[in-house]
């Protein structure tokens, strides 16, 4: 049975590792995909996807926020993005008297759009291959630390051969595991004001039952407008600030898409790891995932119950649960995925034809030497030894990780414990200089903060951790504070009643008043010391060990990048996704899904109204919406076959960080707007499967419907370029 598995394998190869997937550099385009890309339907060029003399795609394409993508859309600065990107401002701006989260928004002037405070959006003027630069100097046998100084010292000199201005930078990243380098100039716009938004009805409908789910039907999309000092130069806000005038913004195709139909989508992808070992995989999928969740399913538990039973709690807590419910639910997607597409014996195949061919005689790589095959030959074995070493320290930094996100007074306790060093370490001066930014921070945390949620929370957490973690990995503080008190949950209970964490107006007040007495109570605070004496031993016996084990890893995982790129030559490979500015292409399609089940390419306005449930949480909807349905009142933006269009599927390859990307036809106009996976998707940052991998698009029309007919905002919608 094993040997016919590899056979299989072996037969699959290139399939499994090259077909149909990646995010590429748009600067390699034109050498790497252009011709495929074409091939797929496309009737643009890579020149006018990505170019340095003149205007092109990359340029309506932003970095929004540093978390998600944005798209130019007017000739006025208007940027769409997702509404679950924008659901922290979208918050912000949101009161139980003036509740724009649940009612929705759209700024009728200029004067009526809403500034949000540290958002900000980031332009990549370009890119630049900058491998020889960077690793000028570097060898094979160079120590890791040598060579980290001295690739932090080439980087120093290169960044320094640009002239850049105000709010301009320029940014080296790595890439193939660091044996590539490119740098990316950029730069940054600070004043972004919330422009319009749907009803969170709309917004996030469907919630967590539908999340990373398809059928879909969520009109996830909010507007936002990009403002410059009245020369375009960026500048912080101002009411003097004018809108930007980009030096390009996308056109809107109304037209529609077919199945087959070519699709890309244009963003920032957060980070992906393709060429893990099986090892590392099997430990993801089967043991680190599966802590978290866990961790989660007790959070969201005790989150959900109160937010069903108020509405302030429900208007508060919407963006906390909604964080910590989408990686939950994406979590369990991946290892679910991994398992049933056969993942990880899969990558067990790749990996036997790797070590084959290294041995062959007849190896057909003139550039593998016999030294390097005989280091090669090393790597993964090596790799496989370090992360069973790791796999103790990574389960115990899993349960303090998530104890640390989830629980709020330990996630406050770890920013107040960071400025106190401030006063520890040059004085209630220099202290006195950061409290204001502290005050204002902490006055925004509180307005939202429950500390009976919290306690409820922390006592399941650290209950898990008690239960869970090994005895070699436990604080012997946090056990003998549970002993002195008699138990856990009284301990839990007398650290939420003495601490000053839990008392924002007093805490915030001393803070401003006499920032030195801030720092001498805090510093002794029951909540504070807790927090510390949980991490600090976490650090030092779990954290440093872990760290060094990571670190022996980078170098192996470098060279066996290094490796498969040398063993299979006639390949080509796309880097892990990084944060960067990257180009995934591929169709507008359906699926079977591993049940079996066809899935249709697109959703429409009809599926939502036979999801909806009056009163629900997560699938009810506005009257309005309803009759506008009923009366078939859809404007110009229905299909061809009268319904109205909400949600369509395509192949491309995506991740987090991809979220508000377009996604564009064959001719480089926008047509949706990319927010998510369907749930066996989710492996593909792990492991990447053309035949079921699919990401999720809001259909333009379907946001247009919705600024113009439900929201009343036509004069948006004439700001936009339509074409049909």
């Amino acid at each position: 049975m094993r040997l016919r598995l590899l056979t299989f394998v072996v037969a699959l190869l290139p399939t499994l590792l090259y077909a149909n997937g990646g995010m590429w550099l748009p600067l390699l385009l034109q050498n790497l995909n252009e011709e495929e890309m074409q091939d797929l339907g496309m009737r643009i060029t890579a020149e006018d996807i990505y170019s340095v003399n003149q205007g092109s795609l990359k340029d309506a394409i932003v970095h929004f926020g540093g978390f998600c993508t944005g798209e130019i859309i007017s000739s006025r600065g208007l940027v769409l993005t997702n509404h679950h990107c924008g659901y922290g401002a979208i918050s912000n701006h949101s009161s139980l008297e003036d509740n724009i989260l649940e009612d929705g928004f759209y700024a009728s002037t200029l004067a009526d759009e809403k500034p949000n405070p540290g958002l900000f959006v980031t332009f990549i003027d370009r890119i630049a291959d900058a491998t020889e630069p960077i690793l000028r100097g570097v060898t094979v046998d160079m120590d890791e630390e040598e060579r980290r100084k001295l690739i932090q010292a080439n980087t120093e000199r290169y960044k320094q051969t640009y002239t850049l201005g105000e709010f301009e930078e320029v940014l080296v990243k790595p890439f193939y595991g660091g044996n590539q380098y490119f740098a990316f100039v950029t730069r940054k716009f600070p004043d972004v004001r919330l422009v319009g938004t749907p009803p969170d009805a709309v917004g996030k409908f469907g919630a967590d039952t539908d999340n990373w789910e398809w059928p879909r039907h969520t009109g996830d999309f909010s507007l936002f407008r990009v403002y410059t000092a009245p020369d375009g130069s960026p500048a912080e806000y101002s009411e003097d600030n004018v809108p930007l005038s980009p030096k390009r913004h996308l056109e809107i195709s109304t037209a529609g898409v077919k199945p087959g139909d070519f699709s890309m989508i244009f963003g920032f992808p957060g980070r992906t790891d393709q060429y893990l070992p099986a090892s590392a995989m099997t430990q993801r999928v089967r043991v680190i995932n599966p802590i978290r969740i866990a961790m989660r399913d007790l959070s969201l538990a005790v989150i959900d119950s109160a937010m069903r039973a108020d509405k302030q709690v429900k208007l508060n807590y919407a963006s906390k649960q909604a964080r910590i419910a989408n990686a939950w639910k994406k979590w369990r997607g991946e290892s679910e995925g991994v398992e049933a597409t056969n993942g990880i014996p899969l990558r067990n195949g790749m990996e036997y034809d790797f070590t084959k061919r290294l041995k062959a005689a007849s190896l057909r790589v003139a550039e593998v030497s016999p030294e390097q095959r005989r280091r090669y030959l090393k790597l993964l074995p090596a790799l496989d030894s370090l992360y069973a070493a790791q796999e103790a320290f990574a389960k115990t930094r899993a349960y303090v990780g998530e104890l640390n996100y989830n629980v709020d007074l330990f996630r406050l306790a770890n920013v107040i414990a960071r400025r106190l060093k401030t006063y520890d370490n040059s004085g209630a001066g220099a202290f006195a200089e950061v409290a204001p930014r502290l005050a204002d921070y902490l006055e925004g945390f509180y307005e939202r903060y429950n500390p009976d949620i919290d306690r409820a929370v922390a006592k399941r957490l650290l209950g898990k951790y008690l239960q869970e973690v090994i005895p070699a990995h436990q604080s012997g503080y946090v056990r003998d504070q549970v002993d002195f008190a008699g138990g856990l949950s009284p301990l839990v209970d007398l650290i939420y009643a003495q601490s000053y964490l839990t008392r924002g107006d007093q805490l915030v007040k001393l803070l401003r008043e006499r920032p030195s007495e801030f720092a001498e109570y805090l510093s002794a605070d029951i909540g504070l010391q807790f927090a510390r004496q949980l991490n600090g031993h976490n650090e030092r016996v779990v954290t440093g060990p872990y760290n060094a084990l990571s670190e022996a890893q980078a170098p192996l995982q470098r060279d066996y990048m290094q490796a498969l790129m040398q063993v299979y030559p006639d390949k080509t490979f796309y880097p892990d996704a990084n944060s960067t500015m990257r180009v995934s292409y591929g169709k507008f399609e359906g699926f079977t899904g591993l049940e079996g089940t066809n899935y249709d390419y697109m959703t429409y306005l009809d599926g939502v109204v036979a999801k909806y449930k009056p009163g629900d949480y997560e699938f009810d909807v506005p009257r309005r919406l309803l009759e506008l349905h009923d009366a078939k009142a859809y404007g110009d933006y229905a299909a061809d076959n009268g319904k109205l269009p909400v949600c369509v599927l395509g192949s491309n390859h995506t991740t987090g960080g991809n979220s508000g990307s377009p996604a564009l036809d064959a001719d480089g106009r926008l047509v949706g707007l990319n927010f998510d996976r369907t749930w066996q998707s989710t492996m593909s940052d792990i492991n990447y499967d053309p035949t079921i991998c699919r990401n999720i698009m809001v259909d333009i029309r379907y946001v247009l419907f919705l600024i113009d007919k439900l929201g009343g905002a036509p004069h948006l919608v004439e700001e936009m370029t339509l074409v049909d």
